[in-house]
């Protein structure tokens, strides 16, 4: 539990620092800004998990035809499906269309990626534990 904590700390904070970095990408500001941003990691990782297998399986034959590339599309609409998410919950997380999504998608992940290289691995620790 701890561990998906963890996760959802970072998905947040890599979601407020695109939002912060790219103009077509708004949360808001103070504490309002700050919900919104936890909401949103919330329901894109309940996106990743439930949503995104899905599409994944069925474009497969996409995916394979251009290589991977289209699992950007992939992730650009379940960034899009995350904001509309939260517009439904009362606190919008604004997406400015496609293009914004796709390069907010690539975005996210890259500061995902990054900022989980500082927490280390927590499988290796967790194994160590057990």
């Amino acid at each position: 539990m701890n561990r998906l904590f963890v996760r959802w700390l970072v998905s947040s904070g890599a979601i407020a620092i695109v939002a912060w970095l790219l103009p077509g990408i708004r949360a808001g500001s103070g504490m309002v800004g700050a919900v919104t941003v936890l909401v949103t990691a919330a329901f894109l990782g309940a996106a990743n998990a439930v949503v995104k297998p899905i599409l994944t399986l069925l474009s497969c034959p996409m995916i394979l035809l251009t290589l991977g590339l289209f699992l950007i599309v992939i992730n650009a609409a379940m960034l899009q499906l995350a904001a509309w998410a939260t517009r439904v919950a009362g606190y919008p997380l604004e997406v400015d269309g496609w293009s914004t999504a796709i390069i907010g998608s690539i975005a996210i992940s890259i500061v995902t990626w990054v900022l989980s290289l500082f927490l280390g691995d927590d499988k290796k620790s967790s194994k160590r534990d057990s």
